[in-house]
């Protein structure tokens, strides 16, 4: 009977080593995996840190001499033809309203300058009051994306709903603009009268 239950508890505790064994195994192999994502990650890390380095001895070099109008020097917005009410499910009813800006340079050339745009809708023939039908801001990351270039032209086209502001497009509107442009501070702003088509 001692010679089975010796047996029982050799054969028990070998189970339980492999058991560990397995386990250190499976351990292992996982720290070797997050060893090497980690030598891949510190790689990575010491590369952007060489970029940066070299990004920080270029700006140096500019020293005092650098300006930020050297970049773009921002001296209006314009308004394209286009900016206007349209009908965009073909029902009768103006729902959208498209505002295509272009930010001017000294030389009267477009810039695809970032920054911080406010729009806002007018109806002057209403009673002080309730003449602004809506506003609305579009941010630097937003208008990034906005910008839209044609054979023709090149301009940030800005879209808004507008089908609960405007029930009837029968008579002339104005759509104002606000851009502030995020490399200078600088502010500038335009208006434009739409008028039914």
């Amino acid at each position: 009977m001692k010679k089975v239950f010796f047996a029982l508890l050799m054969l028990s505790l070998a189970g339980c080593q492999k058991e560990k064994t397995e386990n250190a195994s499976s351990q292992i192999e996982k720290l070797k995996t997050q060893n090497s994502d980690l030598a891949v990650k510190l790689q990575q890390s010491q590369k952007e840190s060489e970029q940066l380095k070299k990004q920080i001895q270029a700006l140096r070099n500019f020293g005092e001499n650098f300006k930020p109008e050297d970049i773009y020097n921002l001296q209006k917005i314009n308004f394209t033809r286009y900016t206007n009410l349209y009908d965009n499910d073909d029902d009768g009813k103006k729902e959208t309203l498209l505002v295509y800006i272009q930010p001017m340079d000294e030389y009267g050339d477009v810039v695809k300058a970032t920054g911080l745009v406010e729009v806002q809708l007018w109806d002057l023939d209403r009673k002080e009051g309730q003449s602004l039908l809506g506003q609305w801001r579009v941010s630097p990351a937003e208008l990034k994306k906005l910008w839209f270039a044609t054979l023709i032209t090149v301009n940030y086209r800005l879209s808004f709903n507008i089908a609960a502001l405007v029930e009837k497009f029968d008579h002339s509107l104005t759509v104002k603009v606000k851009f502030t442009d995020y490399l200078s501070g600088k502010t500038f702003e335009g208006q434009k009268v739409i008028k039914p088509q």
